[in-house]
């Protein structure tokens, strides 16, 4: 029987930071400029965590997770990392990004390693997150100071092993971009005329959306569209209004394939891109080798 030692459960908050971009560094800089080019990363993301008062528990691969005593230390971590990241320098390849998420309740301590509910849940969120993203709860939103609250929207529901109730999936805007909403001009962008979106799957149009929701698309039976398609997954994309403009989000393990009418059809792999105009989404493969497409109309 092991003779670590092992404490209660305390209040706090976990939050997972991962470099993304890796593999296309590795392919075109080499492995050891890669691999500095990664520990710069890590090391960042420590510097921010220590900064920010909390602590590294430990690196697994090319992520960290860590411990912070409240969400607003976390969000706090997550802004100084995101800022951190994006301001190094190029190493002979794709610059590398980060994806973040937190979330914040009890944790198990045994020796110098946590467990629990809130870090499976952290977990389960930083996969969702893309480059320059950072995620965490609803439940965790609830928590933050109103500064940092105002600076955040719902997503959608996601589910996590053992969980039998689905999370609220919340996007922290730790800078603002030209796509993003502006949350202080909200009134006069809600006056302005609004764009449409309309899908049509399998001969028929099932979605319409002028409000602010967002659209699930995947093969699990709680998505907004739920699609047949083998290789798509089972929360395979979402699109969500920002402004006038409607991004569609990849989550998928296959990719999500877009095709913009006139345009050649592009692959994205945990990346997101604007839909314009009118075109074609397909899951997991290219369009030219399914049948089961969802077809966009912007209007």
């Amino acid at each position: 029987m092991g003779t670590g030692r092992q404490t209660a459960g305390r209040q706090t908050t976990v939050l997972f930071a991962g470099v993304t971009g890796t593999a296309e560094l590795f392919q075109a800089a080499g492995d050891l400029r890669a691999a500095d080019a990664i520990t710069r990363c890590l090391e960042a993301f420590r510097q921010a965590a220590v900064e920010s008062g909390g602590r590294v528990v430990k690196t697994m691969g090319e992520q960290i997770m860590a411990l912070f005593p409240t969400a607003n230390a976390a969000a706090d971590a997550a802004a100084r990392m995101q800022g951190a990241v994006d301001s190094l320098a190029e190493m002979g390849g794709p610059k590398l990004g980060a994806r973040i998420a937190f979330h914040a309740g009890p944790v198990l301590q045994h020796d110098n390693d946590i467990f629990g509910d809130s870090v499976n849940i952290a977990s389960r969120l930083v996969e969702q997150a893309t480059r320059g993203q950072v995620l965490t709860t609803g439940e965790t939103v609830e928590l933050l100071a109103t500064g940092l609250r105002n600076s955040t929207r719902r997503l959608y529901d996601i589910t996590v092993r053992g969980k039998e109730e689905q999370i609220s999936l919340c996007e922290y805007l730790w800078q603002k971009s030209p796509d993003i909403t502006d949350f202080s001009a909200l009134t006069s962008v809600l006056k302005a005329p609004r764009v449409g979106l309309r899908l049509r799957y399998r001969g028929k149009d099932v979605i319409r959306r002028r409000r602010e929701e967002s659209i699930t698309i995947g093969r699990d039976a709680g998505c907004m569209l739920v699609v047949a398609e083998a290789k798509a997954s089972r929360q395979h994309c979402v699109i969500e209004r920002r402004g006038q403009k409607f991004i569609l989000r990849d989550h998928s393990t296959n990719g999500t394939y877009v095709a913009v009418e006139g345009e050649e059809e592009i692959v994205l792999r945990r990346e997101e891109i604007i839909l314009r105009r009118h075109g074609w989404i397909a899951f997991g493969q290219p369009r030219a080798e399914t049948p089961d497409v969802v077809e966009y109309f912007c209007e």
